[in-house]
C-alpha cells in the first residue's frame, strides 16, 4: 500500500521510510524498513496506553477506562516478535534485492479496544471486573491495522506468541514491576488506561 500520512505524526512516519528507500537507493546501504502493529510487552511504562495502563488497573482491582467507544481496531503485537522480524530482516540484509524494502510485522488479526481490555481482564485475578467507557477520544484512526503477509513469505517470520501467551507474559512483568517497594513512585496514580 502507498504511504498516505495525512496527519503531523503520520507524514513523520512516512518520511522517515522515504528517507531510509532513499539512502538504500544513493548510497546502496543494506537498509531494511520495518512497520508493525501496536507493540506491547514488559517494560513499557506509558499508562495512557491500552495494555500498560489496564494491567495496572486490573492489578489494583480498578476497572479500566476506555477513552474511545471502544471500537477503534489496531493489531498488537507482542515485544518479543517484533524484535524476531527485526533480526530476521538484519540477517537477511546482505541480499541487496532487500535494501530499501519494508516488511510489515503483525499479528494479522486486529482486536478493538473493548476486545483487548477484555482479553486483560479474562487473564487477570479479577475476571469480573468491567471496562469504563468514555466514548470522549477525538480525532481517533478507527481502522489502524496491516499485513505481514510479505514478512511471512519473503523472510520466513511469523509470530510465535498467540495473543493470550503475549499478553500473559506482560501481565506477570507488570504483576512484579508492580509489587516491588522500589518502584512506589511509579505505583501513584497519575490516569487510567487508554483505547
Amino acid at each position: 500500500m502507498p504511504l498516505q500520512g495525512r496527519h503531523p505524526y503520520d507524514v513523520s512516519k512516512s518520511c522517515a521510510d522515504l528517507i531510509a528507500q532513499a539512502f538504500a537507493c544513493t548510497y546502496e546501504m543494506p537498509i531494511g524498513i520495518t512497520r508493525c502493529g501496536n507493540v506491547y510487552g514488559g517494560g513499557d511504562l506509558n499508562w495512557d496506553r491500552i495494555v500498560p495502563g489496564t494491567m495496572r488497573s486490573v492489578l489494583r482491582g480498578e476497572p479500566p477506562i476506555i477513552r474511545s467507544d471502544g471500537s477503534p481496531l489496531r493489531d498488537y503485537l507482542y515485544v518479543d516478535d517484533i524484535v524476531e522480524g527485526y533480526l530476521r530482516l538484519a540477517e537477511r540484509l546482505a541480499d541487496p534485492s532487500l535494501h530499501g524494502r519494508a516488511f510489515n510485522f503483525g499479528m494479522d488479526d486486529p482486536k478493538s479496544a473493548r476486545a483487548m481490555v477484555e482479553a486483560i481482564i479474562a487473564i487477570s485475578d479479577r475476571p469480573s471486573l468491567k471496562p469504563v467507557i468514555l466514548n470522549e477520544a477525538t480525532h481517533e484512526i478507527y481502522k489502524q491495522y496491516l499485513s505481514s503477509e510479505k514478512a511471512r513469505r519473503v523472510l520466513g517470520w511469523q509470530p510465535k506468541y498467540t495473543l493470550e501467551q503475549g499478553l500473559r507474559r506482560t501481565l506477570a512483568w507488570y504483576r512484579e514491576y508492580l509489587a516491588d517497594p522500589e518502584k512506589t513512585s511509579e505505583r501513584r496514580w497519575n490516569g487510567h488506561a487508554s483505547g
